[in-house]
């Protein structure tokens, strides 16, 4: 967690010329944390939202909170600043109580003040916080305001007026006096190896320009940007490359496999070192789903501004995780962690690791061959297609033995490449191996040698244990490494593959035994609020017309981590004659539990809806031996406005539990409601995504 005791309130809460600034670790990437920290902030001190700022994030001055990922930062972060503005209230009426000789039960708080009831006396906060002991530890057992978030306009969107009217600053929109703009020029493939000497390249710059060489990584940099993309070009079809052994022309899929990997037992949703289970003799049914590699697919490439004055490495970038990227670059650099000092600044929301990181090292590594002159790199749409971590190919096999209507014994088994490759410290230098200019310099690192992720729900096996009552359940993970691309984390991790599986794999069971799909669903769930979340979805989709020729509705379920959110999805669409589906409506019921900002939780499982829906139906990196093919929108297609849904989002505010993770929580029973509802409309079970034409016609030839 976040809070580690002891924890001293001013780290994350302090008074500045008046206002309220939160100091939070985690960072916003589009998932609205910021307006999130500002309701809670404001719900137990009532301030008014226009007088809380929310400082940027950045090492050595923000608390270090890790990496913003898993759907953590409400439960890690926002409790984190609920103690702290709880601790802050009761703290202040204590000094207020001791100013005028009353007891601290008198006091209450109400539109930014201390409020004594039955007279005029109203302190406000602000006015009191110069008398704060500046060693308050924060309370983690503080008593929190009752408060009904559904009362009263929350804060909106921070910065949404901004992004409208196209004022807002993106870490793109950078500008410093003498600032230079810079480009890398990339290899074919991971494997080549520049050729060309400097004196070859230099003849294609224009004036002013200079070019940054180690090794094999290669850039330019000038004080016009349009120049500095157009001599780019020219430098990268002058480049000699050794194309060294290229990219392997493999069919990925057969390559996961047991013989082929590290094998892990997973117990109580954790990897150990025990004996692996033997196989479920005469299950009633079998399968494989499968995920190829898939990109972000963020709309705005990678960037990062840097400066070097011979003493501090300064850095700014939209790193997810700016405490170990810090870490990772001063060990790559050779420097101190206390003088590269990075910031936060928005760019384009990933909800994984996609090239911000990197693209923070390669303005590093111009920045420190040319001081003093801040460099601001920018990826182009290729550099982000081509070059950003992918998701891994997956793989999960399922079993099951059914008895009398009920799943009597369970069996998964996943098969990925790594989730973990952010670059974070570790041994042998694990964190700049993750870095990806490191691998091309003069002096290069390698990428280190991935190792199974043992965190409960961790990696590939997030999900793997399903939500449901079964008497036996045995999981195993396998770790293929070896495989042709660097992998990373992306949105859900191996809950994507892992619910498409399970939620289709219970629909097949479900039509085996005779028995309605949710019905199915519900005899194997205990959980009174789950069954709630199913009896809310049979209540919005009954409000729904009847499906007409061709059409099919499919429904699924989930609990992301088996302790967040927990999600119902159903999905009505239709299959024409070519194999296209066309979503029609989406029906999305989540419970949360204590909701802090609703438009936010809508939009987390809006945007997790359409991106899984763009995932099932066209996302799939392909390659050849050159290197990768999918450069551009036209050769990696994802979902268009015109294939849109309306969606109905439902959600159930629990006000008297805990605020659980949601930002994961909707895309795995996306993908399997999608393809459920494929086979309620043809009859065909989609077992790997995309769910194209191509593949649905096939599917269609082979049953």
């Amino acid at each position: 967690m976040s809070l580690v005791d002891p924890s001293l309130l001013c780290n994350w809460i302090i008074f500045r010329d008046g206002r309220l600034q939160i100091q939070s670790g985690k960072v916003d990437i589009g998932q609205r944390i910021s307006t999130a920290l500002v309701q809670i902030v404001h719900e137990e001190l009532t301030i008014p939202y226009s007088q809380i700022d929310v400082a940027p994030v950045r090492t050595g001055q923000s608390p270090d909170e890790g990496i913003t990922s898993g759907s953590n930062s409400i439960e890690q972060s926002g409790h984190a600043i609920r103690c702290a503005a709880a601790t802050l209230r009761c703290a202040l009426i204590a000094v207020a109580a001791r100013q005028t000789g009353t007891e601290p039960q008198d006091w209450h708080v109400e539109h930014g003040s201390l409020c004594l009831p039955a007279t005029n006396h109203r302190i406000p906060i602000a006015d009191l916080a110069a008398y704060l002991d500046p060693s308050t530890v924060v309370d983690p057992n503080v008593v929190f305001r009752v408060v009904d978030s559904e009362n009263g306009p929350g804060p909106g969107m921070r910065g949404m007026a901004e992004l409208v009217n196209g004022s807002f600053t993106f870490v793109h929109d950078l500008e410093m006096p003498g600032m230079q703009h810079a480009r890398a020029i990339r290899p074919p493939n991971v494997n080549a190896r520049l050729r060309s000497d400097e004196t070859a390249l230099e003849k294609w710059l224009e004036k002013d320009q200079r070019l940054i060489r180690d090794g094999s990584f290669l850039a330019i940099t000038g004080p016009k940007e349009w120049p500095v993309v157009r001599a780019a070009g020219r430098l990268a079809a002058a480049c000699n490359w050794d194309m060294c052994d290229g990219l392997p022309e493999i069919d990925v899929f057969s390559k996961l496999t047991a013989e082929t990997a590290i094998r892990m037992p997973v117990v109580d949703s954790t990897p150990s070192n025990g004996s692996l289970p033997e196989p479920l003799l005469n299950p009633t049914a079998m399968a494989r789903y499968e995920r190829p590699y898939q990109l972000h697919g963020a709309l705005g490439p990678s960037a990062a501004l840097a400066e070097w004055n011979g003493v501090v490495l300064k850095i700014f970038c939209h790193s997810q995780g700016i405490y170990p990227l810090r870490d990772s670059i001063a060990d790559s650099l050779g420097l101190d962690p206390s003088h590269v000092v990075i910031t936060h600044v928005f760019g384009a929301g990933c909800y994984g690791h996609n090239g911000a990181d990197d693209a923070a090292f390669e303005a590093a590594l111009i920045a420190m061959q040319t001081p003093g002159v801040p460099i601001l790199l920018k990826w182009t749409r290729e550099d982000e297609h081509r070059w950003e971590p992918f998701a891994p190919a997956m793989a999960v096999e399922l079993a099951a033995q059914i008895k009398v209507g009920k799943i009597g014994a369970y069996s998964a088994e996943v098969f990925s490449d790594t989730h973990r490759g952010r670059p974070r410290p570790g041994p042998d230098r694990a964190g700049p191996g993750k870095l990806l200019a490191n691998r091309f310099r003069a002096d290069p690192v390698g990428p280190p040698t991935a190792q199974p992720n043992l965190a409960r729900h961790g990696g590939m096996h997030r999900n793997l244990d399903p939500i449901y009552d079964i008497p036996r359940k045995q999981f195993v993970k396998n770790l293929v490494t070896g495989l042709p691309h660097r992998t990373s984390a992306m949105r859900c991790l191996g809950a994507a593959l892992n619910i498409f599986g399970l939620e289709s794999f219970m629909d097949e069971l479900a039509l085996q035994s005779g028995i309605e799909p949710t019905a199915f669903r519900r005899a194997h769930l205990s959980d009174s609020r789950a069954l709630a979340v199913l009896d809310e979805l049979d209540r919005q989709v009954s409000r729904l017309p009847a499906l007409t020729a061709q059409c099919g509705r499919g429904q699924a379920y989930a609990q992301y981590k088996n302790q967040m959110t927990r999600v119902g999805v159903s999905v009505d669409l239709a299959v024409d004659d070519h194999g296209r589906v066309r979503l029609l409506h989406a029906v999305i019921v989540a419970d949360a539990g204590r909701v802090v900002d609703f438009e936010g939780l809508k939009a987390q499982l809006e945007g997790g809806f359409v991106q899984a829906a763009s995932w099932a139906l066209y996302e799939q990196v392909h390659w050849d031996r050159d290197g990768i093919v999918s450069k551009d929108w036209d050769s990696y297609p994802v979902i268009r406005f015109d294939n849109i849904p309306k969606i109905d989002v439902t959600v159930m505010n629990r006000g008297h539990e805990k605020s659980v993770g949601a930002g994961e929580a909707s895309p795995g029973p996306t993908i399997a409601a999608i393809a459920n509802a494929i086979f309620d409309a043809t009859g065909l079970r989609m077992r790997r995504m995309p769910f194209t034409p191509d593949m649905i016609l096939t599917r269609a030839i082979e049953d």
